[in-house]
């Protein structure tokens, strides 16, 4: 791009401005109004788009005036025996405006150095606000700590002087020669246990709702990783130097320097949006930067996905291109004297080193299939590692080749089915063949969400790495070391005849996120498309089809509706039909729900996933044409009730005293353990006039995850209200609440809780917390006028920037024995006993509540009657309490922002 308005170099010090600041006279504000003069002048041109390779070594040179200035402001120019350095990020002259100086204050020995001097230009640098790292170290100090510390001797490798003798940093290097210190092997190994050890801290993934754009996978630090090893190994100082040594293609070259100067922008922006160092994308700062990069139209999310959309695609880029690098340094400077024999493969491919190479330096011109071919073999030999990195570079060179004809070639789809049928190594297959662009080739619908996120704190990562988490799951569930965890999925994915209709689901199910419209349904087209142009059965092509439409359907009717009511269950037997369909959609949705966000997948999700088969599988057994029966089911969970206190040595006769008492709605949906436990708790209490409150770990003591807090007590208008607010006072989240009478005016509450902050944390192994659990609710459950003054926790911060408007609509249910009430609305402290609050203010009787924390929102539905027990089913008391309660909700999110 031509820009001829703009100056050849950004602006440095005159000489006049020089002159004055080295003034031991010239005042700090001085020097801020000449920082702060230039810093608008270089904002200015990176706002006009100046190139911003010049900007950021332009903003270097000018802060080395600045410091030399200084340095000689503060008498330190007539010193023999100090230098000041330039090292790590600011001593390869790279510096944006509110990056950290990094400076190395070299002293020839102790007794050399002018430490009032030195303090007073380090106070002097701190005074002016330049955000400085500093060292004062002698070159034996430098030397000894690069001999140990990779990180050290990095950073020296790039330093260069500012000021000061020069010999100073020139006798610095003869002792610190890298070459001598770190053989090569040593050194390569360093750097790269380095940057997997920074990728760890990132969940090994570029794709983070909130990426660091520095540290993660993919980051700026993935960049200079490669230019530290091509200083050690090829002696070079220029990037562009790897292509003259024949590791970078010019075509690589290129690609590198745009997704750095891409990421070089976004951080000059986010330094002056934040107005201080900040490497993270934080959710504040994504719609800022993504109108500033010119996606401005009325659709702010959609802004934010295509700004970070190229994001993403420039972090790949890197990533790829690190990937590639990395091992071609390996076979090219670590691995060349462990050769082992060539092992030929076929006519195609042959393993040098555990390592596929190409028998010809045109096989993906002359035969385009191998390009598939090679993922066959790599999922067909358990034992081979990988693509030399010579072999990537010649399919990535030929990807023009995989075309609309290449693609409906019978050979190359027959060759795309042994892929998903690999018997190894799937993920890793479909995760290069992502890297190198191939996937995206392939299928031109998976290359158009390569890089879309989704603006919300429920889907943590990009539409792409989901999708290949998802696959990546299913494939887990045939591991032994996941049969714990998952063994219901494990058993179920062993019954489907087809396993990898299955993963064709899974690549699937996301794929029309991001065009607008329901994406299920327009996945449906993409996936059908795929099943014919790959020759699948018409049968196959249903199955895949349907689980594309419906992949969402079993974990809405498993946390939205009530799947203790038998009807629910029927008429979600109905839709599924067949165990086969039942087990396919199962254990894609397990897959789904862990690969959406780690936290997802907690002890309750799975007991209602859980639940919701065995109950559906139950039903497909007594076939659909005999619904269950609600007082057949009441009977097996009194019955098994029975059988537990028998055990306990329970009198039968009191238990089945309290069961006459209590309305029969509580006995067909709770089981029969929750029967016993809680038919216990009360005889053991009475005949106290106080609450009753027992806890429990939901399935059993050694289960971690959610709890259960069961509530007997006198029927009380603020119950629900008081004990949402305690539960938020004690950090706790309620995520499903069962409430039932009996004759005699006692409620019976049970709430099923979790940590707000930890979804593992097993409640009940904390005895202290249970006891103030305990000692807290009894406190407010008896004095429930205080309760208002409860919740006092603050809304974090991430959730602020997530404000829609609250919705409450009733939805119609199988079977009419409450009326459901669905709410959406952000998720803030105190909304659920808002929520119970205006109930109680209404007249309306809580029976249940369903409640779902999906990142920044809450869908909870709550199902109610009039408080004489009537159905609410006259249209304007219903649009009433819509609109009263959402109105309230929308007044309160914008209070607690």
């Amino acid at each position: 791009m031509d820009f001829p308005a703009f100056p050849d170099a950004p602006p440095l010090l005159t000489e006049k401005e020089k002159n004055v600041l080295a003034q031991h006279s010239c005042s700090i504000s001085h020097y801020k109004a000449i920082i702060e003069e230039k810093t608008t002048i270089y904002n200015d041109l990176f706002h006009s788009l100046y190139p911003i390779e010049k900007l950021v070594k332009g903003l270097s040179s000018f802060y080395d005036e600045v410091l030399q200035a200084a340095w000689i402001a503060k008498g330190l120019n007539n010193e023999k025996h100090v230098s000041l350095i330039a090292v790590g990020g600011y001593g390869r002259g790279e510096l944006h405006p509110k990056s950290d100086i990094d400076l190395l204050i070299l002293i020839k020995n102790e007794t050399s150095a002018p430490k009032n001097k030195i303090e007073a230009f380090i106070t002097f640098l701190w005074d002016i606000n330049l955000d400085i790292g500093h060292s004062v170290r002698t070159i034996d100090e430098c030397t000894e700590m690069a001999a140990k510390d990779i990180t050290i001797i990095t950073n020296l490798i790039e330093s260069r002087t500012l000021t000061g003798p020069s010999d100073l940093q020139a006798t610095l290097k003869l002792h610190v020669d890298i070459s001598q210190m770190w053989d090569g092997h040593s050194f390569y190994q360093a750097k790269l246990a380095e940057q997997k050890q920074r990728h760890a801290k990132y969940q090994n993934t570029a794709y983070n709702l909130e990426p660091n754009l520095k540290e993660c996978p993919g980051g700026l630090r993935d960049m200079q990783v490669i230019d530290w090893v091509a200083k050690r190994h090829l002696h070079t100082n220029r990037l562009s130097a790897l292509i003259e040594k024949h590791f970078l293609s010019e075509d690589e070259y290129i690609q590198l320097k745009g997704a750095v100067s891409h990421l070089w922008r976004i951080r000059w922006a986010l330094h002056i949006v934040a107005g201080r160092k900040e490497d993270r994308l934080l959710f504040d700062h994504q719609r800022t930067l993504a109108k500033l990069f010119g996606f401005d139209d009325d659709d702010l999310k959609r802004n934010v996905e295509r700004f970070m959309q190229g994001y993403y695609q420039s972090v790949a880029a890197i990533q790829q291109l690190n990937d590639l690098l990395l091992q071609h340094f390996e076979e090219s400077f670590l691995a060349k004297d462990d050769v082992t024999p060539i092992e030929i493969i076929n006519n195609h491919f042959q393993v040098a080193n555990g390592q596929l190479e190409a028998r010809s330096t045109t096989l993906f011109q002359d035969h385009p299939s191998s390009m598939l071919e090679i993922y066959v073999l790599l999922g067909t030999h358990e034992n081979i590692k990988g693509i030399r990195a010579n072999t990537m570079r010649q399919l990535r060179d030929n990807l023009e080749l995989v075309d609309d004809n290449f693609r409906n070639r019978k050979e190359n789809t027959d060759l795309f089915l042994d892929i998903i049928s690999s018997p190894h190594n799937l993920t890793s297959i479909l995760r290069s063949m992502k890297h190198l662009g191939l996937l995206g080739r392939y299928l031109p619908e998976f290359g158009a969400i390569i890089g879309q996120m989704q603006h919300d704190l429920f889907h943590i990562y990009t539409v792409d790495a989901h999708t290949l988490q998802v696959v990546e799951n299913l494939r887990r569930l045939w591991l032994p070391e996941y049969k714990q965890k998952f063994p219901i999925s494990s058993q179920a994915i062993r019954h489907v005849q087809k396993v990898e209709l299955v993963y064709i689901a899974g690549l699937y199910h996301d794929i029309a996120k991001g065009r607008g419209g329901d994406h299920s349904e327009l996945g449906c087209i993409d996936a059908q498309a795929f099943c014919e142009r790959h020759g699948l059965s018409k049968q196959d092509t249903e199955l895949v089809v349907w689980l594309v439409r419906n992949h969402l359907y079993m974990s809405v009717t498993a946390q939205r509706k009530d799947i203790s009511d038998p009807e629910v269950i029927w008429e979600f037997a109905s839709y599924v039909k067949d165990q086969e369909h039942l087990d396919y959609l199962f254990i894609l949705t397990v897959a789904d729900i862990n690969a959406t966000n780690p936290t997802m997948w907690n002890s309750w999700r799975a007991s209602l996933m859980r639940q919701l088969y065995l109950e559906t599988k139950r039903a497909l057994r007594r076939g659909l044409d005999f619904p269950i029966d609600a007082d057949m089911i009441s009977d097996e969970h009194k019955q098994r009730a029975l059988e537990i206190i028998i055990e306990r040595n329970v009198d039968i006769m009191e238990a089945e005293k309290i069961w006459e008492s209590i309305e029969d709605e509580y006995f067909i949906r709770s089981n029969g353990d929750e029967i016993a436990w809680n038919t216990e708790a009360i005889l053991r209490h009475r005949p106290s006039e106080k609450p009753l409150i027992a806890i429990t770990p939901l399935g059993g003591r050694n289960f971690s995850g959610a709890s259960k807090i069961f509530i007997y007590m006198p029927i009380s208008k603020h119950l629900f209200a008081v004990t949402a607010a305690t539960f938020e006072q004690l950090g706790l989240t309620i995520l499903d609440a069962k409430i039932s009478h009996t004759t005699d005016n006692f409620t019976l509450d049970s709430f099923v809780v979790m940590d707000s902050n930890d979804n593992d944390t097993n409640l009940y192994l904390d005895k202290e917390r249970i006891a103030l659990i305990r000692k807290t609710l009894m406190k407010q459950l008896e004095t429930p006028s205080m309760y208002e003054s409860v919740v006092q926790r603050h809304t974090p911060r991430i959730l602020k920037i997530f404000n829609s408007p609250a919705t409450a609509h009733f939805v119609s249910q199988p079977e009419e024995v409450w009326s459901a009430l669905e709410i959406t609305a952000p998720d803030r402290p105190g909304l659920l006993a808002l929520v119970g609050q205006f109930f109680m203010n209404n007249n309306i009787m809580l029976h249940k509540a369903k409640i779902a924390t999906l990142g920044e929102r809450v869908e909870d539905t709550f199902y109610i009657t009039e408080e004489n027990g009537d159905l609410i089913t006259d249209t304007e008391n219903m649009n009433r309490i819509c609109t009263l309660l959402k109105e309230k909700i929308d007044r309160f999110s914008q209070a607690m922002d």
